[in-house]
Order: C-alpha cells, then structure tokens, then sequence
C-alpha cells in the first residue's frame, strides 16, 4: 500500500510537471496510517515528502502560493481513494536535503 502511495504521487507530479523538472525526483511516504472518524468510518492518514536534485526544482514543484503542490496532492488522493476503497487525508512537503542518501537516477 505505501508503495502505490508512493508510486501514485510520483505519477501525478511527473504529469503535471511534464518537461518542467527532470524525472529525477523521488517520493517517501514517511506515514501511513489507518485511522477512524468520530462516526467509525476508517481513512488512511497519509504524509510523503517529494524529493527533487536541485533547490530550483522545489520552486517549481510547489508552484505559486503552493498550487502545483495542491493539484499533485489533490489528484493523487482521489486515485488513492480509488485504490483503496476507502477515503484518504494526504499532507506532501518537497525537500532536497536527502537528494545524496537516496542517490536519484
């Protein structure tokens, strides 16, 4: 489940990026959880952080006033939701800090 998480989220960037930011970028679900509302209803609470290579691609991923971020973030949880057959919270940060450990290709 977390690794279509993830691979959903990296698929909606890359789209909605296109030739903007390279295809090196790289997506960690840092939390995933199941979870249940005041009315029993479960929900997977969700947090990834995207990773890109350069500082300037960060710009670019979260977009004027976090836009391009709301709309990767917005479609994903709709396709998730789809996926899982059950409703998703989905919160996405973008960070370059650990671009050397993970060694993008």
């Amino acid at each position: 489940m977390r690794q279509l998480a993830e691979e959903t989220i990296r698929e909606k960037a890359l789209m909605y990026l296109q030739d903007e930011v390279p295809h090196g970028i790289y997506v960690e679900v840092t939390k995933m959880k199941l979870k249940k509302t005041k009315n029993k209803e479960e929900f997977y609470d969700i947090e990834a952080t995207i990773y890109c290579l350069r500082e300037s691609h960060k710009g670019i991923i979260i977009g004027k006033d976090g836009t391009m971020l709301k709309r990767i973030g917005q479609s994903a949880r709709i396709d998730m939701e789809r996926n899982f057959g059950t409703k998703v919270n989905l919160r996405t940060w973008v960070n370059t800090s650990v671009v050397k450990k993970f060694k993008l290709q």
